[in-house]
């Protein structure tokens, strides 16, 4: 009986992201700052109430890159599209490392917040802007990736779309981040996106170190890709 109401759990908790996914998508891409503050209120909920009526920042950044993942495999590419999973093995072991890689978006977004306002690194006062900026990198990434798709399709077949995509996102991102780093820190426009300038170019720098350290330490591991 537990294990079939454990069951229970998981179907009803799978089927009902097919209703707050795309429902904590577009609160994220319309009203961003808003969804941030929300992740902010709910992580003061008690944890069976938190996130009622959307998804949890790291789960719905996680179930992103695993759209993500099923986008990239389904247009052609250039590139092996099955080469990721095969280097690490399984398809969960590539969303792992998109997590840990993507993840440094909000993870760097969420140190500039706390280093600008002089408050002390820990656990605790980490997890609140980093939830917050979950909800904002997921669009972000999306977008991002799947203009990466674009541009490596034989033949620069999308290399057009595929570089519009990507510079909309990112400017999508830069404004919203911007204006976040305005709101928190109660500072000017240039600050906010000097802020904002350094931490973004700190984790796209440390997101490709961590993407060549993972495929370099995979090719050791597995070098036939087996």
């Amino acid at each position: 009986m537990k294990l079939l109401k454990s069951l229970e759990e998981l179907l009803y908790e799978l089927v009902s992201w097919l209703v707050f996914y795309p429902i904590t998508m577009w609160r994220c891409v319309a009203a961003p700052l808003t969804m941030m503050r929300y992740a902010d209120t709910e992580l003061a909920d008690r944890p069976e109430d938190q996130y009622d009526d959307t998804l949890s920042p790291p789960l719905f950044l996680l179930i992103t890159l695993l759209l993500s993942q099923g986008v990239s495999g389904a247009l052609p590419s250039v590139y092996d599209p099955g080469i990721g999973s095969k280097e690490l093995g399984s398809v969960s072991n590539l969303l792992i490392a998109r997590g840990m890689i993507f993840g440094i978006y909000p993870l760097c977004m969420a140190v500039a917040l706390l280093r600008w306002k002089k408050v002390r690194i820990t656990r605790h006062t980490l997890r609140s802007p980093f939830f917050g900026q979950c909800y904002v990198a997921a669009p972000f990434v999306f977008m991002l990736v799947l203009g990466l798709d674009f541009v490596s399709m034989p033949h620069q077949q999308g290399l057009l779309f595929g570089l519009v995509t990507m510079a909309s996102a990112t400017v999508w991102y830069a404004q919203a981040q911007v204006r976040w780093f305005k709101q928190n820190l109660e500072i000017g426009n240039l600050r906010a996106i000097g802020a904002f300038g350094a931490a973004f170019l700190l984790a796209t720098l440390a997101a490709l170190v961590l993407a060549f350290a993972i495929g370099l330490e995979a090719k050791s591991i597995n070098p036939n890709g087996v």
